[in-house]
């Protein structure tokens, strides 16, 4: 495999300058080659190799490092230690209207960013129609892209990259910005991309998004490399980690404030599905779970119960009081119900199971609770959920 991008050793410091002197400071030490002196650590011995036709996702919290990850990899900032060799074309999309000149029309800009990235005035009139076409923003095109929504700036710097024929795109939440028909359409594109044998680096926060598009990923963690690998383990266990600092966060928010007269949920399991590594089941499989409520005047709270892909796209909901379900009493003031999907027929991926504590009359939602879980296995399947189907053949008949 041939290696379009190699990081070694790479850390980046940025100096801290609140006084005049301190940043005369900062940009001697820079001039002469030091990291500056008491400086915020982003990045700590990133060592990452590219190579043709790979696709990574990059993940982390907000900032985590991700973003200068990729300005040091494409050379907008230079790295305070270790090496980056680039050993191709690349087009990247790393800030909105990042390049755009705003009392320029968008026209205008077509031209210059095209420019920017090599390709020849002849080149961009020829192409002039499909940049259109893929922008899709109209008359504006004759507008100052200062009068431009983000998603049309967007619409016009992706256009734009299309159009370049890159061999490595690198996105820094490009997929964020814009309606739902421009981003199905980016994803159609970038699709094709790769299935050409391009080379993809993006940064996203949409697990799904990454799981779509990547092989694998990159999970950035305070400036330092959490775990790199395959695109299922490395996102789940980013989304454990995260799932993890949420329920954390609740505990001391309820320890705090205490049960409040409130109906709550005290647990919400998944039995039968939790090997160590966190809750999984094969496609196919049943899902089981379990869920202790609390109740302040003793009388059963309704409780409601949820399948959320990973993405916030709901799959199914269902309420106990509708269904008739009654909770097991534990005590004078906790219940439990226990609720068996019969093999739902999920597509691999990951998704939440969401409970809602409700009072008796199923009017008013208290608390909410989730757990993360993963659905493993092999499917060239689209979309949420499997359904049984049958073809027929028309020489049977």
């Amino acid at each position: 495999m041939t290696t379009l991008i190699s990081m070694n050793g790479v850390g980046k410091v940025y100096p801290r300058v609140h006084r005049p002197w301190e940043r005369m400071r900062a940009f001697a030490s820079i001039l002469a080659g030091h990291e500056p002196k008491d400086g915020a650590q982003v990045l700590t011995d990133i060592d990452l190799e590219v190579v043709r036709g790979q696709s990574l996702g990059i993940i982390g919290e907000n900032g985590a490092g991700k973003s200068t990850l990729l300005k040091v990899m494409t050379g907008v900032i230079q790295p305070s230690r270790g090496t980056v060799r680039v050993n191709t074309s690349i087009a990247a999309l790393l800030e909105l209207g990042a390049g755009f000149q705003p009392e320029f029309s968008g026209l205008d800009n077509v031209r210059m960013s095209a420019s920017i990235m090599g390709m020849s005035n002849t080149m961009v009139e020829q192409r002039m129609d499909e940049i259109l076409a893929f922008a899709d923003i109209g008359e504006y095109i004759h507008e100052p892209v200062k009068h431009y929504s983000s998603g049309m700036v967007v619409r016009l710097a992706f256009a734009v990259v299309t159009a370049s024929r890159p061999e490595v795109l690198i996105t820094d939440e490009v997929l964020a910005v814009g309606d739902e028909s421009f981003q199905k359409k980016c994803i159609r594109w970038i699709e094709r991309f790769l299935e050409d044998g391009g080379t993809l680096l993006m940064v996203s926060h949409s697990m799904y998004i990454v799981q779509k598009l990547c092989q694998r990923a990159l999970w950035i963690h305070h400036g330092k490399i959490q775990q790199y690998g395959e695109v299922f383990p490395v996102t789940q266990s980013y989304l454990a980690w995260h799932e993890g600092r949420a329920t954390e966060e609740k505990r001391l928010r309820d320890a705090r404030r205490g049960e409040g007269g409130q109906y709550r949920i005290r647990k919400l399991e998944l039995p039968g599905h939790d090997d160590g590594s966190g809750p999984g089941l094969r496609m196919g499989e049943d899902l089981h779970a379990s869920l202790t409520l609390y109740s302040p005047d003793g009388r059963p709270p309704v409780v409601h119960v949820g399948i959320i892909r990973i993405d916030g796209t709901p799959v199914y909901g269902v309420t106990s009081d509708t269904d008739g379900a009654h909770p097991v009493k534990v005590d004078d003031h906790h219940f439990r119900y226990t609720i068996r999907f019969a093999a739902p027929g999920l597509l691999p991926g990951s998704y939440h199971l969401r409970g809602l504590a409700m009072d008796p009359e199923g009017i008013r939602v208290f608390d909410t609770q989730e757990r993360l879980f993963q659905v493993n296995g092999n499917s060239i399947d689209v979309g949420i959920v499997r359904l049984d189907h049958e073809w027929e053949d028309p020489g049977s008949s």
